[in-house]
């Protein structure tokens, strides 16, 4: 007997009305991204390892799914020592590719190898699929995908600025209410510079970026684990619980970090990007929150996190800046900065709050009932028009009892059925029904597809 098909934990099968409201997240981000004036490009799913390793951070290369050599993938391994070697070695003698675990890495790979090709500064927008080996939970799986836009060849925090505004857009579209959480990675440096412990940037980083999930007592004890010791935790402890307005934070920032020239410029770029932004009206709460670190390495400066006010989920859209990422690639000099939409968080956060518009329910506008007969030629027709007038529609393809094909309106949700027996056929007219309130009405041929598009039932 043969064992019930599954597929891998932390993946899964999308069915049509999921893909309806996945599609219409998908669609709303990339109206936005097109009238802010980004450009779609598209990657492989797999990049070389040696282009992916090291740009994660410890962590993050753990979670890098890696691929086996094709062939006899252990052609280059000493058989002998097998057992012996280490983990991470050996993956690297059997793996030459991985999948991708972000878009921004391969972004990166994508603007050195193709500098000739493209203007800078360079505005891109990329939704596909990427892969994290993480531990499957709610929220959180092992492929999903990624919204991603990005500008790289400019230094302008006007760059920062316009990317909180194309947050606000989508989540206003979105009905999603959200606070946006912004950091900069030069304050971090700075605060880690005066505490004593700048060559523990990074695990001081990766420490602070679990304050939610792990709470104040666990990121002490993470910090003590990673060898900060207990007089810099002391120290750490109220700059990072600073409160108060992000005038007040920022000042008292500055003087606490006075001694730092990275800190110091850090408080500068905030102070200019907070300046924008307090110029405008957003209707998404946007914060200062130097608990944010973002656990990525390649950040270098503003960072942003945004969260869903209504649901407990984790961010559901992050980035930042990296002024050093296509450096690594070979091409030094080219500053970036983009965000990152997480689109199966943010499918998740709507289905809960009940946000998706009624038209996502289904993928067909109208249903043209099959009495067969003469008259099938005739709605052959009418189905033409209707599809022709910009309304989806179908027509049942078997000739069957009319319960039958309204039950299956009902089970797909479809709004509209048009039934035309053979003396409405004669007469050139059909009635339109519709299913969510009942009503019916009589219309010419001709007047259908307008009625219907225009919902005049």
């Amino acid at each position: 007997m043969s064992s019930k098909p599954s597929i891998p934990k932390g993946t899964r099968d999308f069915t049509p009305g999921e893909m309806l409201r996945r599609n219409f997240i998908f669609d709303t981000i990339r109206r936005v991204f097109n009238l802010y004036g980004y450009l779609p490009i598209e990657t492989p799913a797999m990049e070389n390892l040696t282009t992916l390793l090291g740009k994660y951070g410890e962590e993050g290369d753990k979670l890098l799914f890696r691929i086996l050599n094709s062939g006899d993938f252990l052609s280059g391994v000493d058989r002998l020592s097998l057992g012996s070697m280490e983990p991470n070695k050996l993956s690297l003698q059997m793996c030459e590719k991985g999948l991708r675990y972000d878009l921004t890495v391969p972004f990166a790979r994508f603007v050195v190898q193709h500098r000739d090709e493209i203007s800078f500064p360079f505005r891109r927008y990329q939704i596909q699929p990427v892969w994290r080996a993480d531990r499957p939970q709610k929220g959180r799986y092992r492929e999903f995908y990624q919204c991603d836009v990005d500008v790289v060849g400019s230094d302008s925090l006007l760059n920062e600025f316009e990317l909180v505004q194309i947050i606000t857009h989508v989540f206003n579209l979105l009905k999603v209410n959200v606070t946006i959480k912004i950091n900069n990675r030069k304050i971090l440096s700075g605060i880690a510079e005066i505490v004593g412990e700048k060559d523990k940037i990074t695990d001081i980083t990766v420490a602070i970026d679990k304050l939610d999930k792990i709470g104040e007592e666990g990121v002490i004890r993470e910090l003590t684990e990673r060898g900060i010791p207990e007089s810099a935790i002391s120290r750490l402890n109220p700059i990072i619980n600073l409160r108060g307005t992000t005038a007040e934070k920022l000042e008292t920032l500055s003087q606490v970090l006075s001694a730092s020239a990275d800190g110091m410029k850090g408080v500068a770029e905030m102070r200019e990007l907070f300046g924008y932004i307090e110029n405008q009206s957003f209707t998404s709460s946007v914060e200062l929150d130097l608990t944010l670190a973002r656990g990525l390495n390649y950040y270098t400066g503003a960072i942003f996190e945004v969260k869903a006010n209504d649901v407990s989920i984790g961010s559901i859209c992050g980035g930042g800046r990296y002024d050093n990422l296509t450096g690594i690639f070979g091409l030094e000099g080219v500053s970036g900065v983009g965000v990152s939409f997480g689109a199966d968080r943010i499918y998740d956060v709507m289905l809960q709050l009940n946000l998706f518009p009624e038209e996502t329910a289904t993928g067909t506008k109208a249903l043209v009932v099959n009495f067969g007969g003469e008259e099938l030629s005739v709605l052959l027709r009418l189905t033409e028009s209707l599809r022709n007038a910009g309304v989806s529609a179908e027509i049942y393809p078997d000739v069957a009892k009319l319960k039958k094909q309204f039950s299956y309106a009902d089970a797909r949700k479809i709004p509209y059925v048009i039934l035309a027996g053979s003396e409405e056929v004669k007469n050139g007219q059909a009635t339109v029904k519709d299913m969510h309130t009942g009503n019916q009405q009589t219309f010419s041929l001709d007047e259908i597809p307008s009625a219907i598009r225009d919902k005049k039932i």
